[in-house]
């Protein structure tokens, strides 16, 4: 019976353990000429010589395939050679085919160790299979420039750039780190990047440097969710300031009731209300604090920039003296990214979506253990049902065929990047 399913080899015997199957095999297919001369039907059978490859797992066993290889001789030129099993074997990994594309494929899934334990091939040989296969999968994977281009970030064992598309909501890069020369050396290899209209970014000035220099004429808005979260910060500070004189009984009540602080006055409960009241009515810095932070959250409400600007000046004016270390690295950020920050009352963009990263960032931390960065962001951009795919546009078939003889030639599928809401869902149901 043949297990094996591969019509180039004839089973001689097969041998078992608890773990592996070895089987013996030979071709079924001689050579009909001289790969040296051309010359046919002039050979003759000069020596063999026995070689192991490892195929696919039979019945949760490793298999390795005793191929007897034999050697030929040609009469007319006198020279010799082995007779060729690349229709089959992969000479370079010394497995066949089929395993190769197996492991192809599980490497987006599973770590190279498990991917080494069940197919029966060294860790190292699986990270060099899965090497070449991405270096293959970058020549024919494209994504289209956008027009709107977010940059942020995620920490996945050290900070990494995430380059979005924002009108398109998808992931289009995460870079091996934040440094200005990643970044540019990326904005550069873009095709057609004089097409990016506005970039949204955080307050990291080498995001700012590389826009800069690549892409002058596209706007950059620094993205008011990075912006806004000083704000919190700032009453973060100051309660952690206020819990130096508290009892412990007061302390653990504060911690406990943080969450109330930070929420948007909008948002709170009744009971909420009696709660913030009681804190703020007994540390009258901890009340001024929350005012100031749901105040310029307010500011963001405004419908030009010139109001937004004057709204912040004003509430600028109104930090009392003692809270101004609190707040200082808010307005100091304002003053220099005020340009950037402000553009966002002309062009409302942001990159909000991205902030669900958070629950990305968890997932990706939690599957990191045993993955390389590079595995992981393979596994991002590669595998199969994250793109985004475009809704066909309708048009009338019998107007849109080629001439008659004329054959068309498929066009290239350029997408819009990684479907982030399928992504997310993916990495949270174990799927990736």
């Amino acid at each position: 019976m043949d297990i094996l399913n591969l019509s180039k080899f004839n089973i001689l015997s097969i041998s078992e353990n608890e773990f592996d199957f070895l089987i013996q095999v030979v071709t079924n297919s001689p050579p009909l000429a001289c790969p040296h001369c051309g010359c046919i039907a002039n050979l003759y059978k000069h020596d063999s010589r026995e070689q192991i490859c490892m195929d696919l797992p039979i019945h949760g066993k490793r298999v390795g395939l005793l191929i007897k290889r034999q050697r030929y001789r040609c009469r007319d030129c006198n020279r010799t050679f082995w007779e060729h099993l690349d229709h089959t074997i992969d000479e370079k990994r010394n497995c066949t085919k089929r395993l190769l594309s197996y492991i192809e494929k599980q490497s987006l899934k599973r770590t190279f160790v498990s991917i080494s334990e069940d197919v029966g091939l060294h860790e190292k040989t699986i990270r060099n299979i899965f090497r070449d296969y991405i270096n293959r999968l970058k020549e024919t994977h494209r994504f289209e420039t956008p027009n709107w281009l977010g940059i942020d970030e995620i920490h996945i064992i050290k900070p990494r750039c995430v380059l979005t598309n924002i009108e398109e909501c998808t992931l289009l890069d995460v870079l091996p780190n934040r440094n200005k020369e990643t970044v540019v050396g990326y904005l550069s290899g873009l095709p057609n990047r004089g097409e990016i209209q506005y970039v949204t970014m955080n307050m990291w000035q080498p995001y700012k440097d590389a826009v800069r220099a690549i892409l002058p004429k596209a706007l950059i808005i620094v993205d008011k969710f990075h912006v806004v979260r000083m704000a919190y910060q700032a009453l973060e500070t100051i309660r952690k300031q206020l819990r130096e004189g508290l009892s412990p009984k007061e302390r653990r009540g504060l911690m406990h009731d943080r969450f109330i602080l930070l929420k948007r006055h909008i948002a709170l409960t009744e009971m909420d209300k009696i709660t913030l009241d009681l804190w703020t009515k007994n540390h009258p810095s901890l009340g001024t604090a929350y005012d100031l932070k749901e105040s310029f959250f307010d500011i963001w409400e405004c419908d030009s920039r010139q109001t937004a600007f004057l709204k912040y000046n004003e509430w600028k004016a109104k930090i009392p003296t003692e809270l101004q270390s609190a707040f200082e690295p808010l307005t100091k950020a304002m003053k220099n990214w005020e340009e950037e920050i402000f553009a966002y009352f002309d062009h409302c963009i942001t990159n909000a979506y991205t902030e669900s990263l958070n629950s990305l960032i968890r997932v990706i931390n939690r599957l990191g253990r045993g993955y390389s960065f590079e595995a992981l962001r393979a596994k991002i951009l590669f595998t199969e049902g994250l793109k985004k795919q475009r809704k066909p546009e309708e048009n009338f078939p019998m107007f849109n065929l080629p001439p008659i003889g004329v054959v068309r030639e498929p066009e290239e599928t350029i997408l819009p990047g990684i479907d982030f809401s399928t992504l997310i869902e993916k990495l949270e149901k174990g799927q990736l």
